[in-house]
């Protein structure tokens, strides 16, 4: 999972990228298209709408 969402992050930012040069917003951008992406694994949900649904169902 973790070698997964790297690979979708060097979709944004290539290797050799200095991250500290990053500026919050666009990383911030990154992610939010990460978890809005739907997925195979997830039934092609995105992350978003599971962790919503998980945080439901515990409240």
């Amino acid at each position: 999972t973790n070698e997964n969402s790297n690979g979708l992050l060097r979709e944004f930012f290539p290797k050799k990228t200095d991250l500290a040069r990053v500026i919050s917003q666009e990383l911030n951008q990154a992610l939010w298209l990460m978890n809005n992406r739907p997925r195979k694994c997830l039934n092609y949900q995105t992350p978003l709408e599971v962790f919503l649904h998980e945080l439901l169902l515990i409240e």
